[in-house]
Order: structure tokens, then C-alpha cells, then sequence
């Protein structure tokens, strides 16, 4: 085994890497999941006009936007944006006005709710998982 690793260290060639639909609109590119904490790290393509249903987050998520604009609660994020959304942060609706490059670190999983708040999809680092190559 090399000192690489055993430190655990990983490089993802992101350019090289197909994309893959995920909800309509929108693209993933999964970089790296992890089985011991639950967290995830992707970059989303999103086209104009698409958007992600109001969601819970179940862990802390950080996001830089690599091109393109984001809306929704905390603002307009565009390219070049660092934000943060803290732990059971609810989001009614993260909308993409524009063709948007998102890179995203989610700390647990995310719960996609109805208007009554039911459950109706989990992504979490099993489910990412299942879009890597």
C-alpha cells in the first residue's frame, strides 16, 4: 500500500466524468460519497428554468456556484458564490434562471417534501452513490 493510500487521498478528474440526469433539468456529477459520515460531494448542471422541490436538510450543506445563478431562500447566488445552509434549513424552492454549474457538500441527507411536509424522496450518500461511474 502506498502513502497515498493510506492517507486516503482521492482525485476526481470532474472534466472527464460524464453527467448524468437526475431530476428533470438537472445533472450530476457524483465526486465523492462517504459510507462513515453520510456526506457527499457533486457538482449539479442545472439548465434554465429547472429547479430543486422544497426540501429539509438533514445535514449542513456548503455550495460554490462554478457559473450561473441560484435563487432561493438566502438570495441570489451567481458565479463565484460561497454559501452555507445550516441543519434542518427548509428550502420551499432553489431555483435556476439561468444554465447554473453548482458545486455541493452535503454533510447527511437531504428529505424532499410535499406542501404537507411528508417525505416524498431522500438523497443521501446511498442514493448519490447509485449515479457514480
Amino acid at each position: 500500500m502506498t502513502a497515498t493510500e493510506l492517507a486516503g487521498d482521492k482525485l476526481v478528474k470532474a472534466a472527464e466524468m460524464p453527467w448524468k440526469p437526475y431530476i428533470e433539468g438537472i445533472d450530476i456529477k457524483v465526486l465523492r460519497t462517504c459510507e462513515t459520515s453520510g456526506a457527499w460531494t457533486c457538482l449539479f448542471r442545472c439548465q434554465p428554468g429547472s429547479s430543486f422541490p422544497r426540501h429539509r436538510h438533514y445535514g449542513a450543506g456548503e455550495y460554490l456556484v462554478v457559473r450561473g445563478r441560484m435563487e432561493y431562500r438566502a438570495g441570489s447566488a451567481t458565479t463565484g458564490d460561497y454559501g452555507y445552509e445550516p441543519l434542518d434549513a427548509i428550502h420551499d424552492e432553489t431555483r435556476f434562471p439561468e444554465e447554473t454549474e453548482l458545486y455541493f457538500t452535503n454533510f447527511g441527507p437531504v428529505l424532499f417534501l410535499d406542501d404537507e411536509d411528508n417525505v416524498i424522496a431522500i438523497l443521501d450518500h446511498n442514493a448519490v452513490a447509485a449515479y457514480a461511474d
